[in-house]
């Protein structure tokens, strides 16, 4: 019979918790990580008013239908028109998205991210 100093290593229920937590963490990341995506999405959408010529001089209108193709491009599902707000002053243009994002993760439990991103763009 082997005494508890001669005895090592994980035993059988170890494991099991052990993979379990892996599982259950996996299991979090795969449902999270969509939403993280669709938001590099936003901000890359919004971060590209930077690089368009005479964005500034464009009207509000004209700003959210630009920016709402580009979501639709990059397959932005959760952040709608009426998230978007588009400001001018003094030859800045400022666009924020506000939204969030409800997902279920099981039985009766959901997540809730709630973003909030904007770019400055300055005008020639």
């Amino acid at each position: 019979m082997k005494t508890l100093k001669q005895q090592q290593g994980v035993t059988g229920i170890g494991w099991l918790i052990i993979l379990g937590l892996i599982a259950f963490f996996v299991f979090i990341g795969l449902r999270v990580f969509p939403i993280y995506m669709e938001n590099f999405n936003v901000v890359t959408s919004l971060k590209s008013l930077e690089n368009e010529p005479q964005v500034t001089k464009r009207s509000k209108a004209e700003v959210q239908t630009l920016i709402m193709k580009r979501f639709q491009i990059n397959d932005v599902k959760n952040a709608t028109r009426k998230d978007l707000s588009v400001s001018k002053r003094s030859g800045v243009l400022t666009v924020s998205v506000k939204y969030d994002v409800k997902t279920r993760l099981f039985g009766p439990w959901s997540l809730i991210a709630e973003f909030d991103e904007s770019v400055e763009v300055i005008g020639n």
